[in-house]
């Protein structure tokens, strides 16, 4: 599906029109939006538009690592929205020439959206061009990671205090998944944020240069998220290590007490074999008290021992 905006200072900003009346028009600048096209209309990329054949080829492919590639009439962009549902990456392709953009996806997009509602709600026309538009896109696709960042951070912090009061083996389990979802987000970021440094410092695009400044503060938004999916991969690092510490510590602590156990029955047992054996005869068999003075002697024993551990610390 096409979606064509186009502007023009006798017409103003027009919309929902077919490309055989944006060829009649004349425009100031326009955007066409393919939106899950099909195949008749993936080839007007080509037919229409004549841009070049990787690039096309590049739109085709999924998830292609974010790139500027420079042609001789327009610039090819690979950028990367993230699913804030599933967290799987989504490409967005635009097509920068002069007086036009042209973007490419297969799946709805959120920032397009806003960046039409924006593009709506612009009073003065007279500032808006192609790189505007190239912006208003960039920034709302890097605005919208912050979110899911921030409801991972969100899941750390609960995992660490624990208020669901779930399993170490449960804890554990979900600590694995916020790490996996962060690393997620690095191999998306990571890349937006060189494919920013490289637009900022091209000779090639006058109109970045003329917005420098807000294409840096994209930039700075990047190495902010960056940051914190850095401090939260320490940070379930950091609680990981503490769980495993813990449950290593509890079985240290269980291991102990059952060596405590078998060491103060080991002599009892002994002298309970002993006088167990069915031999005939044995001598303290046959004193009257025997069995009285065995039992002084067992409880004597593991008194002793259990005061020895406690003196040595082993129950504390």
């Amino acid at each position: 599906m096409l979606h064509v905006t186009a502007y023009s200072e006798d017409q103003g900003l027009e919309e929902k029109l077919d490309l055989e009346q944006l060829s009649k028009g004349s425009y100031d600048w326009y955007w066409v939006d393919f939106e899950s096209p099909t195949e008749e209309e993936v080839k007007l990329l080509e037919t229409h538009f004549h841009f070049h054949p990787l690039a096309v080829e590049d739109c085709l492919h999924e998830l292609q690592r974010p790139k500027v590639d420079y042609y001789d009439d327009h610039t090819f962009f690979v950028t990367h929205a993230i699913n804030p549902k599933t967290l799987k990456r989504e490409e967005i392709d635009l097509f920068v020439s002069e007086c036009a953009i042209v973007t490419f996806h297969k799946k709805p997009a959120p920032a397009l959206e806003a960046a039409k509602s924006t593009l709506k709600k612009t009073k003065d026309m007279s500032a808006v061009d192609e790189f505007f538009i190239f912006y208003q896109v960039l920034d709302n696709i890097v605005d919208n990671y912050f979110p899911i960042v921030y409801r991972i951070e969100d899941h750390i912090n609960e995992i660490e205090d624990n208020t669901k009061d779930l399993s170490m083996e449960k804890l554990l389990e979900e600590l694995f998944d916020r790490r996996g979802e962060l690393l997620t987000l690095r191999q998306t970021v990571h890349p937006m944020r060189d494919l920013l440094y490289r637009v900022m410092n091209t000779h090639h695009l006058d109109g970045v240069r003329e917005r420098k400044e807000y294409f840096a503060d994209i930039h700075d938004h990047l190495i902010k998220v960056a940051d914190m999916i850095a401090s939260n991969r320490e940070m379930t690092q950091d609680i990981r290590d503490s769980y495993l510490s813990l449950n290593s510590h509890q079985t240290n602590r269980t291991m102990q007490i059952l060596t405590v156990i078998s060491v103060i029955f080991m002599p009892l047992t002994f002298i309970v074999g002993i006088y167990g054996m069915n031999f005939q005869y044995i001598p303290e068999l046959q004193y009257r008290y025997g069995y009285f003075v065995v039992w002084i002697v067992m409880i004597a024993i593991a008194y002793a021992m259990y005061r020895w551990f406690k003196n040595k610390g082993w129950f504390e």
